[in-house]
């Protein structure tokens, strides 16, 4: 009976750890991240050269950053966008794990021409959305935005770092 009663005690004491612990990993909440203006980026089409609009972006380079992106944030504004820069033109895929508010994933090409976009990626989808070519640069932006801008495969950008 002592023995029976021991391990109850010992169960009860493991069960009441590991609840512990997973009720400290659910509360565990990532905070949101405020934006950071690192530059501006200015979109043009590509029959006349005339800037459709200027935005500011936050720039996303490096594993990490590039990994997060705009994961945890609530909103973004229409004047915004976070430019995604890697070291060469290859074909990309983006999703929105973690992202809580629909996007257009704009595709650019090292020669700063875009080479498709992914229209109003929906929110903590996991489903892949890839670049159509080879991309060299990824702008995200509201969802709508593209269309309200009129940007298609072959306009331009050019953007420059603050500071």
């Amino acid at each position: 009976m002592r023995r029976l009663l021991m391990l109850a005690a010992i169960f009860s004491l493991l069960f009441a750890a590991e609840s512990c612990k997973e009720t400290k990993e659910k509360k565990s909440i990532t905070k949101e991240v405020s934006f950071q203006k690192e530059g501006e980026l200015t979109l043009m089409k590509a029959t006349n050269d005339s800037i459709v609009v200027t935005i500011d972006i936050e720039i996303a380079e490096g594993e990490y950053e590039t990994q997060t992106g705009l994961m945890y944030r609530k909103s973004m504004q229409d004047d915004r966008g976070m430019l995604f820069i890697f070291d060469d033109d290859i074909r990309r895929s983006f999703y929105m794990k973690n992202t809580e508010f629909a996007l257009d994933i704009i595709f650019i090409n090292g020669a700063n021409e875009i080479v498709n976009i992914q229209k109003n990626a929906q929110p903590l989808n996991q489903t892949s959305l890839p670049s159509a070519a080879p991309a060299k640069y990824v702008l995200e932006i509201n969802a709508g935005l593209s269309d309200n801008w009129g940007l298609e495969a072959g306009d331009k950008i050019d953007w420059n770092r603050s500071n």
